[in-house]
């Protein structure tokens, strides 16, 4: 469907389904402005949440015996 076959389409629509039309443009931009949010992470974002163990560069017992 051509612009112009849209925006005449829209144009025969009622007035209150225009406006719905409008709110699902806008939630559309919305939903476009989320994904493209999501890509940015700060420097330090996870900072705290993530804990190691004492032992974490200590050999496991399972590999002694190449060792």
């Amino acid at each position: 469907m051509t612009n112009t076959a849209l925006q005449i389409e829209i144009n025969n629509l009622p007035i209150n389904l225009r406006q719905e039309v409008a709110d699902f443009v806008d939630f559309l931009k919305t939903k476009k402005v989320k994904k493209t949010k999501n890509k940015f992470r700060e420097f330090g974002f996870a900072k705290g949440k993530i804990k190691l163990s004492d032992d974490f560069d200590e050999p496991l017992e399972l590999f002694q015996e190449y060792m």
